[in-house]
């Protein structure tokens, strides 16, 4: 997962005081995020301000190509093609037919994650959108393997935008940070410059809450 900002340097602040995380200069861009120091996640200056200021989950594949054909041939849309990012693997960026997005990777020298599912690092993403019966089929279809297999312990869930959110909101993914306690932590982003969008609430997968960095970008807190 990945970070676009407006400022990255901005963003190494908020979030290495926030989570722990320490920052080296990566591809391009890029500045990736450490716990321990195992990769969790990155930051990337925004190259248009009109984009928005946002978090970004990638799904991981052996053949990014040939996912992102499936994905337009069941109603996605291909945002940006799939390239090569240096060695380190090959990146696309796609919506579902709701328009929720989100990205794709096929890892060469950099597998995704070294660290998950423990404090300050990715614990969950939300997708939230208008129609939970056509997520079910397209993603259903899309990671069958990931979500129903055998070995299946999938990371990934959805809710209707309705929820939480409000009505005009679009479908759109949520990534989670797993803490060790919800309250400390939204203390922390509130410190921090941080806005809290929607205080605690209990899910299926744990306790949740909502916000926003300093400069916008929104994710969520949780405890399981």
């Amino acid at each position: 997962m990945d970070a676009q900002l407006p400022d990255v340097e901005a963003g190494k602040r908020f979030y290495g005081q926030l989570f722990g995380w320490t920052f080296e200069d990566w591809f391009g861009s890029f500045a990736q995020a450490l716990k321990d120091g195992e990769p969790v996640a990155a930051l990337v200056r925004k190259v248009d301000g009109r984009l928005p200021t946002v978090w970004t989950v990638y799904f991981a594949t052996p053949d990014a190509p040939a996912l992102a054909r499936r994905i337009r041939d069941a109603g996605g849309q291909i945002v940006s093609a799939p390239v090569p990012a240096g060695e380190l693997g090959v990146t696309a960026l796609v919506t579902d037919p709701e328009g929720a997005v989100f990205a794709l990777w096929q890892p060469e020298e950099h597998p995704g994650f070294g660290k998950r599912h423990e404090p300050g690092t990715f614990a969950w993403t939300e997708l939230y959108t208008r129609d939970t019966e056509a997520a079910n089929a397209f993603y259903g279809d899309l990671f069958h393997e990931a979500l129903f297999g055998p070995d299946a312990a999938p990371d990934f869930g959805r809710a209707p935008v309705s929820d939480v959110y409000p009505a005009e909101m679009p479908p759109h993914f949520l990534v989670h940070f797993a803490v060790e306690d919800v309250t400390a932590a939204l203390e922390d982003v509130t410190r921090l410059g941080g806005r809290v969008q929607a205080p605690p609430f209990e899910t299926s997968y744990g306790e949740v809450a909502v916000v926003t960095d300093d400069q916008g970008a929104s994710f969520a807190l949780l405890r399981r």
